[in-house]
């Protein structure tokens, strides 16, 4: 099990360091949009995987933890989070601060019930074939 975790956190450690910095690049702002990106379709990714695994039999519990554990644990990035809102305060960015909490949360929770609603769907779709 250990060895599925293992490979699932360098996955997702990867893919948050990819796909964090290009969208950070790509949108060119000191706003930490990266981090929020890779939190909010972390939080949509776990949702997704969990609900269909809690749903169907179809993940193994070495896929589940591969996928849940290890790739979303470490792709999304809450201590960074934390950095970056400290950083914020700190500088007297108080009210970019608080949008970036704001945003972090309520995006994420928003995440996971779509990701709950996507899996829902896939289930009723393979259910139809």
């Amino acid at each position: 099990m250990l060895f599925y975790v293992a490979v699932g956190s360098a996955l997702g450690g990867v893919s948050r360091y990819l796909l964090g910095g290009l969208v950070q690049r790509m949108l060119d702002t000191t706003f930490p949009a990266g981090t929020l990106f890779v939190n909010v379709s972390g939080s949509f990714l776990l949702g997704a995987i969990l609900r269909y695994a809690v749903d169907t039999p179809s993940l193994s519990p070495e896929v589940r933890a591969l996928l849940t554990i290890g790739f979303c644990g470490g792709y999304t990035t809450f201590s960074t989070f934390s950095y970056e809102t400290v950083a914020l305060l700190r500088d007297g960015e108080w009210t970019r601060a608080s949008l970036y909490v704001a945003a972090s949360v309520l995006l994420s929770i928003a995440g996971t019930f779509l990701g709950f609603g996507l899996a829902r769907e896939v289930i009723a779709f393979r259910g139809r074939i």
